[in-house]
């Protein structure tokens, strides 16, 4: 195989990769090192990046100053679940249905969606309020997942339908031969198939109702014990100070649940980004 590229031109693919991983790792960095600094250190002039105190102590002393920490935790990560699977419960059927029949009105509902992707939560939070209070809901569970699957229904469908463009019609029609029928065809040939794209909805939805929590929770819930994680760090406000350095600690340990997430389905979203890439 040919090399096509110039030793000059490989050295600044890689000076271009390190300037934009060293500009998205900066602000996870700086957070690691304030958590390790002490509270009194963290404002020093001139400022020094490593000092001779830097100790572990805030990912202990958090826990003791923010005892419902673990629980804000699994808030998060139990409201982001919900939203994921209940928005896959719709994302799945709409998908098939916009990848497979033809209808009046399909590229018009298609472009609808893509409209709503520009639509900020922040934009409906007064009506959404409203229709929370008619149906009784305010200061629950459901008041904070409902929105959100809402808002992540429609990047589902589009992301999942292009994935399932890419799956031959064939093989529905071998399954309709020997007698399935529509749901048995997408339930045992179809959703198998597309596992890696379902995957790779599901890790961007995931993340998407683990980083859209905080208005909801904010608007529409009052009981501290229902908060999630980004409503519940506000306790590290105080009045007379901001204690950074567990605030921080409880921020990187806060987003723990999506990398591991991402590091254990990595395979199957390389496989799901990459399908169709290569014609065969």
């Amino acid at each position: 195989m040919i090399n096509k590229y110039r030793w000059w031109e490989y050295v600044a693919i890689y000076a271009g990769l390190a300037v934009f991983l060293g500009f998205i790792l900066a602000p996870f960095i700086e957070a690691f090192v304030v958590s390790l600094r002490p509270l009194n250190a963290l404002f020093s002039i001139p400022y020094q990046f490593f000092t001779d105190e830097m100790s572990f102590s805030a990912y202990i002393t958090m826990w003791q100053n923010v005892p419902l920490l673990w629980l804000y935790m699994l808030n998060s990560f139990f409201i982001a679940a919900m939203v994921t699977l209940c928005g896959l419960c719709a994302i799945i059927p709409a998908a098939y249905a916009f990848s497979r029949f033809e209808f009046r009105g399909k590229n018009t509902l298609l472009a609808a969606f893509l409209a709503i992707n520009m639509v900020s939560g922040a934009v409906l939070i007064i009506p959404l309020f409203k229709v929370m209070q008619e149906l009784g809901v305010l200061n629950t569970y459901i008041a904070m997942i409902a929105p959100g699957t809402a808002f992540v229904i429609p990047t589902g469908i589009w992301l999942l339908r292009s994935y399932l463009l890419k799956i031959p019609k064939e093989l529905e029609e071998a399954a309709w031969v020997d007698g399935a029928g529509r749901l048995y065809t997408l339930r045992r040939v179809i959703l198998p198939i597309a596992l890696p794209g379902i995957v790779v909805v599901s890790i961007a939805t995931f993340i998407a109702a683990y980083a859209q929590q905080f208005i909801y929770a904010l608007t529409f819930n009052n009981k501290n014990e229902l908060n999630p994680l980004p409503v519940g760090l506000f306790q590290f406000f105080g009045r007379q100070e901001v204690v950074w350095n567990e605030l921080m600690a409880a921020s990187l340990v806060g987003i723990l649940p999506v990398l591991i997430v991402y590091v254990f389905l990595q395979r199957y979203i390389v496989a799901g980004l990459t399908a169709g890439a290569v014609k065969e």
